[in-house]
């Protein structure tokens, strides 16, 4: 894996793209497919921020796990933490 400090700069001509399912507030994250490197993630609210670069066989192992149920664990890790409609409590 390796890292650009400013995915705009570093990856000018890459197509990010976001799930369909991300909502109209951007709180996500967007991927693009970097030529011979792999794949960059970055946060979508923060375009010029950094980016982390996966190699094709890290990403494939990744979504790989995902797939097999290997996260599915941390779905109700925070449990404790969400309201009734899966936001967040507010702090007390």
């Amino acid at each position: 894996m390796g890292q650009v400090a400013n995915a705009q700069l570093a990856l000018p001509d890459v197509i990010w793209r976001k799930s369909a399912r991300s909502g109209k507030q951007g709180n996500c994250v967007e991927l693009a497919p970097v030529s011979r490197r792999g794949v960059a993630v970055r946060n979508s609210r923060f375009p010029e921020g950094p980016a982390l670069v996966f190699s094709v066989a890290e990403m494939t192992a990744f979504l790989a796990d995902i797939k097999g149920g290997a996260y599915d664990d941390l779905l109700g890790a925070y449990d404790d933490l969400l309201g009734a409609d899966g936001a967040p409590e507010p702090a007390s």
